[in-house]
């Protein structure tokens, strides 16, 4: 399956977070959200007040910071991503 983004929406795979931490294997349950993830894919960009569209900042296989809450979570093929707005991507991790 296919899927674009719409306005500044992005598509991010979600970097799973280290499950051991000093031997100690952290159940699912307490782990928390993770914070990083990866660009899938980009929408156009947003309007501005013109009508002009202001391009994206992040492109596809930018490694990003996200929000441990917030955006959408969807399924697609068996794979777990979020939708989130670009106004809501903390950084690009270069």
């Amino acid at each position: 399956m296919k899927i674009k983004p719409l306005r500044d929406r992005v598509l991010v795979q979600p970097v799973e977070a280290e499950l051991k931490k000093g031997g100690i294997i952290i159940p699912d349950a307490a782990k928390e959200k993770p914070q990083e993830g990866v660009v899938i894919a980009v929408g156009p960009g947003k309007r501005d007040k013109d009508g002009k569209i202001v391009p994206m900042e992040v492109k596809k296989g930018d490694k990003i910071l996200m929000p441990k809450y917030g955006g959408s979570d969807v399924k697609i093929d068996d794979k777990e991503y979020k939708i989130i707005s670009e106004e809501d991507i903390v950084a690009i991790i270069e």
